[in-house]
């Protein structure tokens, strides 16, 4: 717990600008994606929208990371680095787009439909927007980290998905990985206790197949290990007296991807 900060009203105004700029660059993306598009068209795209709103993209660097932005298609899990594959009728891709704004950081993805889904990616795109959504519905003080975790995991199994382990959502403010780590499986009333102020992703990566993951050597780009589809929804927020406040909240749905509410809409209907 001592390791897990509580933000003050400044440093949550913060997140919140740094946050906003990353929505609105996610909505940007939703509406140039199209069949033919290169990921590293997105990742010019997304770069040169970030600069634009007077910020800089988190990812570029990180750690060696490359590119501006991750780029996931169907079985590619997440941190799927932007190049020359294109983007072809049905296929699913994840868009990961993190800004830095006067030293806060705000991160949110969301997967997109290009062109007509088939069934099977509708389901697991679906699911993991759902899977968000019940996550997010969870947060408030007093709640444990394993509540939003079990809330997750009980829904995508219950919907024969799986929840990857691998990897999970962080704290996030003035770094892009702060403490605590949240896991998108978990036991209810179990883990950390939720305190206000606290600030962190969510970002439940969903599989039509099994969890588990392969890396490539590339170092960066995840694949299920089955190749089977995978999708994934983030959003960052700020723990309440009475719930959370999602900081990356979308203004409007995303073009190619919301055909159903907004996850955050839908959290609200559930936690009321």
């Amino acid at each position: 717990m001592s390791n897990v900060s509580i933000k003050t009203v400044r440093e949550v105004e913060g997140i919140r600008v740094a946050s906003q700029m990353a929505a609105e660059t996610l909505l940007a993306v939703g509406e140039i994606l199209r069949p033919g598009l290169t990921t590293d068209d997105i990742n010019v795209f997304v770069h040169d929208d970030t600069v634009k709103r007077g910020g800089w993209p988190a990812p570029l660097n990180y750690h060696g990371f490359p590119k501006s932005v991750c780029t996931s298609i169907n079985e590619v899990v997440c941190h799927g680095i932007p190049g020359p594959r294109a983007l072809a009728p049905g296929d699913i891709v994840n868009v990961d787009v993190t800004t830095i704004y006067k030293g806060f950081y705000g991160d949110t993805s969301a997967t997109f439909y290009v062109g007509t889904p088939t069934k099977e990616a509708r389901h697991v795109t679906e699911v993991a927007r759902r899977a968000l959504a019940l996550g997010i519905a969870e947060v408030r003080e007093g709640a444990r980290l394993g509540d939003l975790g079990a809330a997750i995991q009980q829904f995508a199994e219950g919907e024969g998905c799986s929840v990857v382990r691998a990897f999970v959502g962080h704290g996030i403010g003035r770094a892009f990985h702060e403490a605590p780590q949240v896991s998108h499986v978990g036991k209810r009333g179990q883990g950390l206790r939720l305190r206000a102020g606290m600030c962190f992703t969510i970002e439940p990566m969903i599989n039509l197949g099994d969890y588990d993951v392969e890396i490539l050597s590339d170092k960066w780009t995840v694949l299920t290990a089955d190749r089977a589809l995978s999708a994934q929804f983030e959003h960052t927020l700020v723990v309440t007296k009475t719930g959370c406040d999602v900081l990356t909240h979308r203004s409007r749905a995303l073009t190619g991807s919301e055909i159903y509410p907004d996850p955050f809409a839908a959290a609200v209907a559930v936690r009321a």
